[in-house]
């Protein structure tokens, strides 16, 4: 393990990824996932695709998954090669008991979802703290919208009393750019009891691209505790 020095949270995300990593093969084609949890699992995907000369090939869902895979000897592949992936291992926002996820901080939603539904099999690892009663309780909805549409969707989330967010980016002026050339809203709809139906709602607003609330896409979870690594399987 590489965590040498960092606290507990970053040894767990670490020990989640090292564990869902073991459903990789030879010859598989993997959906490579976005984020700081995402990036110990490409690491250790390029580490074994070395030690090994395994024939691997990952589909980032975001410039810096795709970043950090060719650095590691990963071979990208795309979407138009496989539009079928073997798996994908992905990090999480929020996670409930029902494997529904919030996804979108790193602003990938979108091709993380696109990628997630193009797999047999999707991995989710993530560190204890993720795990939640209900989807949404402290922490936001990420909503990627065209930056065409953008004010008339908040019009609408504030018609919901809701208080959308323009996300923006540290370093420069103004919003956030996701990957798709969109930008993000993050909205506080506090617990959610239907994430379907919020989800469903949400998408029906023209210029929505996607939403974070991920329904029944996660067929594994793998928990990083501060000793060992919880499994979560679909019901």
């Amino acid at each position: 393990m590489k965590a040498k020095g960092s606290n507990w949270i970053e040894e767990a995300k670490e020990r989640a990824a090292l564990e869902a990593v073991k459903h990789v093969k030879d010859g598989y084609i993997v959906g490579l996932g976005s984020g700081s949890t995402a990036a110990y699992a490409i690491k250790e995907i390029g580490k074994i695709t070395r030690q090994k000369n395994w024939q691997i090939s990952g589909i980032p869902t975001s410039y810096q998954a795709m970043q950090i895979a060719a650095e590691h000897g990963i071979r990208i592949a795309t979407l138009h090669q496989h539009p079928q992936l073997d798996l994908t291992i992905d990090g999480a926002d929020q996670v409930d008991k029902e494997l529904n996820l919030i996804k979108g901080m790193g602003g990938a939603l979108t091709r993380e979802k696109i990628v997630a539904s193009a797999s047999k099999q999707v991995l989710i690892i993530a560190d204890e703290r993720k795990l939640v009663e209900k989807l949404g309780t402290n922490h936001p909805v990420p909503i990627e919208v065209l930056p065409f549409a953008a004010p008339m969707v908040m019009l609408k989330l504030r018609k919901m009393k809701k208080k959308p967010r323009l996300r923006e980016t540290s370093g420069k002026v103004g919003p956030l750019v996701t990957d798709n050339g969109n930008f993000i809203l993050d909205v506080d709809f506090g617990p959610i009891d239907t994430p379907r139906k919020l989800n469903s709602n949400l998408k029906s607003i023209p210029g929505v691209v996607e939403t974070g609330i991920f329904i029944g896409m996660a067929d594994i979870v793998y928990l990083g505790t501060k000793n060992i690594v919880r499994k979560l399987k679909k019901r």
